[in-house]
């Protein structure tokens, strides 16, 4: 295990950044603390995927749907006669 401090890793982060790379324990120590200086595994660079909650998106439509049912208005909903002379003028 190799200690430094935060002033002697600022003045040779390359070296230290190898050692951490060659499996050894680099512990960086500071006023506010010490920390570990360790090597993120590939996998771990990658940004995970989300997964789409479908449910709550489904929820969430169903909401709005029965608010534009209720009220009349929506930004999110047209009326079906505006749509369909939509889908008319495209296909002309």
């Amino acid at each position: 295990m190799t200690v430094v401090s935060s002033t002697d890793f600022r003045a040779n982060m390359t070296k230290f950044f190898a050692l951490a790379d060659s499996g050894e324990r680099v512990v960086v120590r500071s006023r506010q603390g010490s920390y570990s200086l360790k090597p993120v595994k590939t996998a771990e660079k990658k940004t995970p995927k989300t997964r789409r909650n479908v449910t709550d998106e489904v929820c969430r439509a169903l909401k709005d749907w029965k608010e534009y049912l209720e009220t009349g208005k929506s930004d999110k909903f047209r009326p079906a006669d505006e749509l369909i002379d939509e889908l008319r003028n495209i296909q002309a």
